[in-house]
């Protein structure tokens, strides 16, 4: 296992249960017929760390499951999937698990049991985790609650020892958008976010002024990832920006794309491709991942990766 290649990701660990519906929801007693149901890996951590392992790097998971179905079922996907589990069972904690209502055009409703989801700590991360270690990926910041008073610290371990780092915050239920994330961005590299996080964080409306700001917290030659869904991806810097738009693909299901779309970036990075090829690499990988239900079944090797990435053209404006 080559150390310069090894990704460690920290943070939750959930099933996905995925239900495609063909409208609304209706309450009032009603049996409605939906499209299917699937049960899956969930967690943006988890699924950040299966697409990496699906590209060809070596990666591991510090997260917190049950010992109940969903846990067993989360563990034994994980080891199907290339990932090192390198977390800890709870037994007197149910696994996390988030319900996906999705409609045909996009959208979704997330209804989430946090269980686990949020018990991982900077005391599960050892030393010795992080020596055989390049890069700190930690996902869905604002769901670790057990994680808020030591982040900033185990981030600053991290790069102490020599590893680049990365934070995707997602959504913050409580829309609160603290829990010492400026903090923390403080010690990050590269920072996952789309226009209604970074606009949450830094209380700034304009996307450009807020990823502005955001830099100005972190680190020399930091980069914000900025996720714009359909319209793919953009790549800032203090020193300029790259723009890439996916290709046209029939999307099924939009769970995790954001999430395959990190792996996607973190293997071209940890590789040392040129930033233009890092974005479009990512693009790829997120566009991959729409092409089943759930947020792993669809995930790219390094082959489609590859050949997806050759027909994305990325621009600077």
């Amino acid at each position: 296992m080559d150390p310069a290649l090894n990704l460690l990701v920290v943070g939750e660990l959930c099933v996905d249960l995925i239900v495609l519906l063909d409208g609304d929801v209706r309450f009032g007693q009603h049996e409605q017929l939906v499209t299917s149901t699937t049960l899956t890996m969930g967690s943006s951590s988890a699924i950040t760390a299966c697409g990496a392992a699906r590209l060809g790097v070596p990666t591991a998971l510090v997260a917190v499951r049950g010992d109940d179905v969903f846990g067993r079922f989360l563990g034994e996907e994980l080891s199907r999937r290339g990932v090192v589990e390198a977390g800890r069972v709870d037994a007197t904690t149910p696994t996390g698990s988030s319900t996906h209502l999705s409609r045909p055009d996009g959208d979704r409703a997330i209804l989430t049991a946090m269980g686990s989801i949020g018990a991982v700590t900077a005391a599960d991360v050892t030393d010795e985790m992080l020596d055989g270690s390049a890069h700190l990926h930690v996902g869905s910041y604002f769901l670790q609650e057990s994680l808020w008073a030591d982040a900033a610290a185990l981030f600053a371990r991290a790069r102490a020892r020599g590893l680049s780092t990365s934070l995707d915050g997602n959504f913050d239920p409580a829309e609160q958008w603290d829990r010492g994330i400026l903090a923390v961005l403080a010690e990050v590299d590269v920072f996952f976010g789309n226009e209604q996080e970074v606009a949450g964080i830094t209380g700034i409306a304009d996307p450009d002024a807020a990823i502005g700001h955001l830099l100005g917290i972190m680190p020399d030659g930091a980069t914000v990832v900025f996720k714009r869904g359909a319209d793919g991806a953009s790549a800032v810097t203090r020193a300029g920006s790259l723009s890439a738009r996916p290709p046209a693909s029939a999307i099924v299901d939009t769970v995790g794309a954001g999430d395959s779309l990190a792996a996607g970036y973190l293997a071209a990075r940890l590789r040392g491709d040129a930033p233009d090829r890092q974005l479009a690499y990512a693009v790829a990988c997120g566009t991959a991942s729409t092409r089943a239900a759930g947020g792993t079944a669809a995930q790219a090797d390094a082959a489609l990766a590859a050949e997806l990435a050759a027909t994305i053209a990325v621009t600077a404006p």
